[in-house]
């Protein structure tokens, strides 16, 4: 089985979290809501998926998702946009050879030097389809979605 980058965004606020879900968010760099970011699917980060579950939703993202998060939302360390010049410092062509580098687990986001591990996204336009209370498998937007993912991170764009 060949490991997917997973794209996990945090749909819920901070007010009444179990202090060991809080830690699990801290350690994925979700802070806030609406924040986002890229991980692998390696069982430590499945079970920190799972264990803030009601919080977070996430499923396994497109490299065109990846290559609009980096165009974006993604930015350097002083909020500068991530460009195509600082990518080639980095060791990359342009930001769409380092989406591929991401999809393909090749690099991680947060080893990147100067490269923030996060994306600050708006809520979705049209809203959430469900409720954020229930998990996405029982009509809400929790939890697990696969590849429903791309479209809601669009509409957060």
């Amino acid at each position: 089985m060949g490991q997917k980058c997973l794209v996990v965004v945090r749909i819920r606020g901070t007010v009444n979290v179990r202090r060991d879900v809080e830690d699990t968010l801290r350690m994925l760099n979700l802070v806030r809501n609406c924040h986002a970011t890229l991980v692998d699917d390696r069982p430590s980060y499945l079970g920190m998926l799972r264990r803030a579950q009601s919080i977070l939703t996430w499923g396994e993202a497109s490299k065109e998702t990846i290559a609009l998060l980096l165009k974006r939302r993604g930015r350097t360390v002083g909020n500068k946009r991530l460009t195509d010049d600082y990518v080639k410092k980095l060791g990359f062509d342009s930001l769409d050879a380092l989406a591929e580098a991401l999809y393909d687990l090749k690099v991680r986001l947060k080893d990147l030097p100067g490269v923030k591990p996060v994306f600050r996204l708006h809520p979705p336009r049209k809203g959430y389809k469900g409720s954020i209370k229930k998990s996405y498998h029982a009509g809400g937007e929790a939890g697990y979605r696969g590849e429903a993912i791309n479209d809601l991170i669009r509409r957060m764009l």
